[in-house]
């Protein structure tokens, strides 16, 4: 009976990642066909190249959006799984139907270049992170950007908005040096979404500290974060003296209060602070700091 309930619970999940890539792919659309295009602002990646070629040669948006994602649909199944594969499927999928179904959609915003890039930066950001956070894509330049982020020490959103650089000096043969700049406007704004969208609000970081008062240290921030630490010994190079060093995962709202501890017991600790994507197990979660 459990494994029923698993097996439903599991196929239910995989569901609603599906529906929510779905829902990423109609939200980036309504962003490009409502905000972007109409201001003669362009996407970057695949879909970027797709809107340059729709209107260099009057082909539909998104036939261009699917066919010019194949390849990097097939680099997505070789290189990083059958899941991701089937999922960005499913995204740009939904992202080349939605686009033709909005071509003629009334544009919300004319005329002010600051609001259009701010505005249009954000829902698309929106629509890609959604569909990145349940295991999805809505561009070849994203899996692309997915692959390199297993192999370089960068984050998705940074390899996406780097590897669009290049995107946009082709995108300023159509729409000029002004739309181009605009376009790249856009996608930065649009990074930073994916990246909210991604890890969170309030995100976690990673301390390592290492302290001549490693006890008190634990102790400290224990009894005023609520946070379990872990010790590690280490020696060091030059004096070979050991040390014990500290390891603790807290949330960004709790960095300042962290600072102030390390400040307090020990003013010269040698402290390392690491950026989280995510953090599963163990006792993690919110607590109230005091």
């Amino acid at each position: 009976m459990s494994t029923i309930k698993h097996h439903k619970s599991k196929k239910l999940k995989l569901i609603l990642r599906g529906m929510a890539i779905v829902l990423g792919g109609f939200i980036a659309a309504y962003g490009l066909e409502a905000v972007l295009i109409p201001n003669n602002v362009s996407d970057g990646g695949v879909t970027g190249l797709s809107i340059v070629g729709s209107q260099l040669f009057g082909l539909p948006l998104g036939v261009l959006i699917a066919v010019i994602n194949i390849p990097f649909i097939w680099l997505g199944y070789k290189q990083i799984g059958k899941s991701f594969a089937i999922y960005s499927i499913i995204g740009i999928a939904s992202l080349a139907v939605s686009t033709s179904l909005m071509h003629h959609i009334p544009t919300i915003i004319e005329g002010d270049t600051l609001l259009v890039t701010v505005v249009g930066g954000i829902v698309l950001g929106f629509g890609m992170g959604l569909a990145l956070r349940n295991g999805g894509a809505l561009d070849g330049i994203d899996m692309l950007a997915v692959l390199l982020s297993r192999k370089l020490p960068f984050g998705t959103s940074d390899l996406i908005l780097f590897l669009n650089l290049f995107v946009f000096i082709f995108v300023s043969t159509v729409f000029g040096l002004q739309g181009a700049i605009l376009s790249g406007i856009a996608y930065f704004i649009a990074s930073k979404v994916i990246h909210v969208v991604e890890v969170g609000l309030s995100g976690s970081k990673t301390f390592k500290i290492i302290t001549t008062q490693p006890e008190l240290m634990g102790e400290t921030i224990r009894d005023r974060l609520g946070r379990s630490a872990t010790y590690n010994e280490v020696y060091g190079s030059y004096t070979k003296e050991k040390f014990r060093e500290i390891t603790c995962v807290i949330n960004r709202l709790e960095e300042s209060k962290m600072k102030e501890i390390i400040q307090e017991i020990d003013e010269d600790a040698f402290v390392t602070v690491y950026d989280v994507a995510e953090v599963r197990g163990g006792n993690f979660r919110k607590r109230n700091i005091h």
